[in-house]
């Protein structure tokens, strides 16, 4: 186990201090270098990824712009939304439409005479077959399961009643009711109930509208029905598909006027275009933005950008302004650039929008303003182009910063060698002091032993 030391206390010298000021005088002028480097270097790789981060947004904003197809989105509004909505694909021709609602679909449901002994009554034995629509199954019921819970759980626990009808017991002031309902909507799916064999109780839940009927109906079976431009329209769901080319129309709720006309309007959508537009132009100024404080200098604080100068930056800025700028060739008509529809560069570089004169635009010609960012040399796919190349793996962006994080690393190995090497140091300045703390003290020992000795030779003559 290595002794306890106490520097500097046979001589009074602070070994120390003396050695932590040797040690740090011989490492500043590395050490600033690898500090400066360091530092220029991770602001640096910070710039290049705020840079990158912007572009990646701006890129982003071009997705809904740079297809002619993004501007084929239709808009829909129905003058009754509480009856009816609707939605509409690229394919819907702009128009407007009268719509009647005449109905909302319903799932047939159906309620059993009372049963004066509630659900443990029994009703009898034999087999059931429950049909809806084109599909059915049976239930066989047996002495030891005939009572009405028991005939409730037989149809629903049947392996074929695969969405087919639901069964249950409401309890009323005559009795219990048995309960059916069919899970289809519509006219074709309608309930019958047949018996056959056993000891004939089970007659009195057989329903087939005209023939035997120990149900009422609760609810009917039928389609919803609407009229679109005076054309019955029917559908076993309040969807309807097929009406209107490219239109789907949804039934909410029955219209409380029997009779009158509604109107569903199609057109072509100018608030998400105006909307993705503007996000367009925002985007772009955020991404000038971070370019203006890479490339800033305050001549009052004297502080640089850290991308001042820099060719790369110079370069991005000047491939972004001219897609911006540039005519689109191959267009007619009078839109065929960004200012012709309202988007305009101002000093600073960033694009300001004109609301009134970009609506003027897509209400005298969408079709050419989608042309202008969607065709395949239009402003959008321009730009994205421009983008995607100077994101690629092997652009300078990325290069540049692989470059840097690798220059990062060995500036850290560096870093990690000067600190070795000044514990060495350190060390052997230790070493060195203590060795002359030691020598020091001795000569004061020695010094001490002389001055008693020289003083008692007086005594000694005496």
């Amino acid at each position: 186990m290595a002794g306890l030391t106490s520097q500097g206390i046979g001589s009074g010298l602070d070994v120390a201090g003396l050695v932590a000021k040797l040690v740090a005088a011989e490492k500043a002028p590395r050490q600033a270098q690898i500090t400066r480097a360091q530092t220029t270097t991770v602001t640096t790789i910070s710039a290049l990824a705020a840079l990158k981060g912007a572009m990646s947004s701006f890129d982003d904003s071009l997705a809904s712009l740079k297809t002619e197809d993004v501007f084929s989105a239709r808009a829909v509004s129905s003058s009754a939304p509480d009856v009816f909505t609707a939605s509409a694909t690229s394919d819907a021709v702009s128009g407007s439409y009268d719509v009647e609602v005449e109905h909302l679909a319903s799932a047939q449901q159906i309620a059993s005479k009372a049963f004066a002994g509630g659900a443990t009554q029994n009703v009898g034995t034999g087999t059931l077959t429950v049909s809806v629509g084109t599909k059915n199954f049976s239930v066989a019921i047996d002495g030891t399961h005939k009572t009405l819970a028991q005939i409730r759980d037989a149809i629903n626990q049947a392996a074929d009643n695969k969405d087919l009808v639901s069964a249950t017991i409401v309890n009323a002031a005559d009795g219990a009711h048995l309960v059916l309902s069919a899970q289809a909507a519509g006219d074709a799916n309608q309930i019958v109930v047949a018996q056959n064999g056993g000891d004939g109780g089970l007659s009195s839940l057989e329903y087939n509208p005209g023939l035997l009927t120990h149900y009422d109906e609760k609810r009917p079976a039928q389609d919803a029905v609407i009229s679109v431009a005076g054309f019955e329209h029917h559908s076993t769901t309040n969807t309807f598909e097929n009406a209107i080319d490219g239109v789907t129309i949804t039934l909410l709720d029955e219209d409380s006027e029997i009779g009158k006309i509604r109107t569903l309007t199609v057109s072509k959508d100018v608030s998400s275009t105006t909307s993705r537009i503007k996000k367009f132009v925002d985007a772009y100024n955020a991404l000038e933005s971070q370019i203006a404080k890479l490339r800033a200098y305050d001549p009052n604080t004297k502080q640089a950008g850290p991308l001042l100068g820099d060719a790369m930056l110079r370069g991005v800025e000047s491939d972004l302004r001219s897609n911006l700028t540039n005519a689109v060739s191959g267009l007619t008509g009078n839109y065929q650039s960004l200012a012709s529809v309202g988007i305009t560069t101002q000093k600073d570089g960033s694009l300001s929008l004109n609301s009134a004169k970009l609506n003027a635009a897509l209400a005298n010609d969408f079709d050419g303003v989608a042309k202008l960012f969607g065709a395949d040399n239009g402003v959008a796919n321009r730009l994205a182009s421009s983008l995607d190349r100077q994101l690629a793996t092997d652009a300078q962006i990325n290069t540049r910063t692989k470059t840097l994080n690798s220059k990062s690393l060995g500036l850290q190995k560096e870093q990690t060698d000067l600190d070795a090497r000044m514990a060495d140091i350190q060390k052997r300045y230790n070493h060195q002091f203590n060795a002359l703390d030691s020598l020091l003290a001795n000569m004061q020992s020695q010094s001490s032993f002389l001055t008693q000795q020289l003083a008692s030779i007086p005594k000694i003559g005496g």
